[in-house]
């Protein structure tokens, strides 16, 4: 009985962590994400309140990146189509953070234990992001379209205008602009809603 009992146990918390790290089953709908990840509205809630910043345009930065997967990489490249020379960098994770900028964010928020593959630790990693681009290059929350560039660029580059040559990415800052404000528009819907879910272990 004691080794059925720890059975059940061990198989209710695999469960648990493949629903966790699960994408959403409907990524395209920001109401229906946070429905299906009650957790991931009170994260993304407490980060908004600290930082600043909207909560949606840090999930439409997560849908372009890595589409929600918790361990999303660069596709890997190849030399003649068949010899693997690595992936163009070493981003990881629902943010695609870098090594080196996600050290940053570690030390500024004084964490050394936050993970690439956590959600909340993503979603923070972005609003911190969105905070520094505002205090270095001065852009409002509200663009949308200028957040993602710095993101893609990095604060620096854009300063440089780096992404003004790069037609390809003006094109996926649009994209990332349009699913912001869709998924603004959504959740002025069901925020009420969000608001008043339960996020225990049990429900």
């Amino acid at each position: 009985m004691i080794l059925m009992n720890r059975l059940l146990i061990v198989l209710c918390v695999l469960a648990l962590s493949a629903c966790a790290t699960r994408p959403p089953s409907n990524a395209g709908n920001i109401c229906a994400i946070f429905k299906e990840n009650p957790k991931w509205y009170k994260h993304a809630k407490s980060s908004s309140k600290q930082w600043g910043g909207p909560i949606h345009l840090p999930m439409a930065i997560m849908y372009q990146e890595s589409r929600f997967i918790h361990d999303a990489k660069p596709p890997m490249q190849y030399f003649l189509w068949v010899i693997p020379t690595g992936r163009a960098s070493n981003a990881y994770g629902y943010a695609q953070a870098l090594k080196s900028t996600w050290a940053q964010y570690q030390r500024e928020v004084g964490s050394r234990f936050r993970d690439r593959d956590d959600f909340a630790n993503a979603y923070d990693f972005i609003q911190w992001y969105m905070h520094k681009t505002f205090q270095i290059n001065g852009v409002v929350k509200s663009d949308y379209y200028s957040h993602y560039l710095n993101y893609h660029e990095g604060q620096g580059g854009y300063s440089r205008g780096t992404y003004k040559s790069k037609k390809w990415l003006l094109n996926v800052a649009q994209r990332v602009d349009q699913r912001a404000k869709q998924y603004s528009e959504q959740m002025q819907g069901c925020v009420g809603e969000l608001d008043s879910m339960r996020t225990g272990w049990f429900w």
